[in-house]
């Protein structure tokens, strides 16, 4: 379908070229553009033919730019197309754990390989098409994510509840054969996809190496919303511990005849299994940190060579931090840290249950406004609360229960300020260096 512009960037050679807003673009050098892809890909060449319709009138023009430089165009979504669905019914699915009442994009599953290729979600592949899974060879995209869960195709169609996914290990054969890179996930649900059934999945995984060159093995979330939902068995210390032992060999195996880990377990399961998380050099560049995996361990030691650089600092307000159970200790230790370095720090850490979603679920991100103030009101937070950025809506300033973060600050008193999870960025807002 044709692709209405609503921006010309001034300047841009799509502006020199007399393309203006409520122009319909059709094609690029004589490939149709259905969405986004299509014009990234097609508009990379230096010399371009760009077919498009004004006013019901059919024009070709011709446009010389700079390699990789932007035509300047922009269109009504970010897709250039409406974002693709989920068509599983996953036990495990975090969002049928959301309370209702939420915002209705929180409920949105999105499975779509061009969000997967554009911003790193993770896709299962299930509901792409024949044409699709050619398209993404033919132009090469990668890297996308991949939830796998499980290549035994009995066990994925069960956990994914859809009977088509037990197409995912051959789709990703293709993919591999086709040199695209691939990045994937393991959600671990106990009794159902650990075990033999993980030791296989690790096996198959690592058959595709290097296009399958890191998955990141994490235990399943549950919240206390789960009426009506599978029985699925929480990961306690012990199964923690049993995914850790088997994740771990096989990890040495892969990197004694493969050169790399490939398989690195999430931070969760460490805390989970009451283990330390590991050295730096496990993470092998940390390829999942969004992922949550390794980004404890980075932290730690940003921190502690941010403060070895840091000339000594007088006169630091009081403050605070409230994060999530898995990060208690992490910024209990920092705090320490810093204190042996600097005798006159005064601060607190605060370890938020979460009780909007459950206290099993202990990850900062998933804290939310009401939890904040029920649990910190009337406590000594000093002159400043600091949190993680990623409690926050992206780009934005509301918590996932749509409590604005300004709302937060008024009910206890002081400035709430986000952080970013980087160790610098830490210290930083420990020593109130960014006022």
């Amino acid at each position: 379908m044709p692709q209405i512009i609503c921006t010309v960037e001034p300047g841009s050679p799509a502006h020199k070229a007399g393309l203006r807003p409520g122009d319909e673009l059709i094609a690029i050098n004589g490939n149709l553009i259905r969405d986004v892809l299509d014009y990234r890909y097609y508009c990379e060449n230096r010399a371009l033919l760009i077919e498009y319709r004004r006013d019901g009138v059919l024009h070709l023009h011709r446009i010389r730019k700079g390699e990789s430089q932007p035509l300047g165009l922009d269109f009504e979504t970010y897709l250039m197309d409406k974002p693709r669905s989920c068509v599983n019914h996953c036990l495990f699915c975090f969002i049928d754990q959301l309370p209702r009442g939420m915002r209705d994009t929180l409920y949105f599953k999105d499975d779509d390989a061009r969000l997967s290729f554009l911003q790193g979600n993770y896709i299962t592949l299930t509901n792409l098409s024949r044409r699709e899974r050619e398209r993404i060879m033919a132009l090469r995209i990668s890297p996308i994510n991949v939830s796998v869960q499980a290549t035994d195709p009995e066990v994925r169609c069960r956990l994914l509840g859809n009977p088509h996914a037990g197409d995912c290990y051959a789709i990703m054969q293709d993919f591999a054969k086709a040199k695209i890179h691939m990045d994937c996930q393991i959600v671990v649900c106990p009794g159902i996809n650990d075990g033999d059934c993980l030791q296989k999945t690790m096996e198959d995984l690592a058959a595709l190496y290097p296009e399958v060159s890191s998955v990141s093995v994490v235990p399943v979330g549950l919240t206390r919303h789960r009426e009506g939902l599978y029985p699925l068995t929480p990961v306690d210390r012990d199964i923690a511990r049993a995914i850790l032992d088997r994740v771990n060999a096989f990890g040495e195996h892969c990197k004694a005849t493969l050169g790399s880990r490939i398989f690195c377990c999430g931070d969760e399961l460490y805390r989970k299994a009451e283990l330390e998380v590991p050295d730096w050099d496990y993470y092998e560049g940390f390829p999942q940190f969004e992922n949550g995996v390794g980004m404890l361990r980075s932290l730690e030691d940003e921190f502690a060579d941010a403060l070895a650089k840091q000339p000594a600092v007088t006169d630091t307000p009081d403050f605070s931090v409230a994060t999530g159970g898995a990060a208690l200790p992490l910024f209990t230790k920092l705090l320490q840290i810093l204190r042996d370095s600097c005798y006159h720090i005064n601060g607190t850490v605060y370890g938020i249950e979460n009780r909007f979603f459950g206290p099993s679920v202990n990850v900062a991100g998933l804290l939310t406004g009401q939890d904040l103030i029920a649990q910190l009101k009337g406590k000594p937070l000093g002159s400043r609360l600091l949190i993680s950025v990623s409690m926050l809506r992206y780009g934005g300033d509301v918590f996932l229960d749509d409590t604005p973060l300004a709302v937060v600050s008024e009910a206890l008193g002081v400035p709430v300020i986000p952080v970013a999870n980087d160790g610098e960025a830490v210290l930083r807002a420990f020593l109130n260096l960014n006022q």
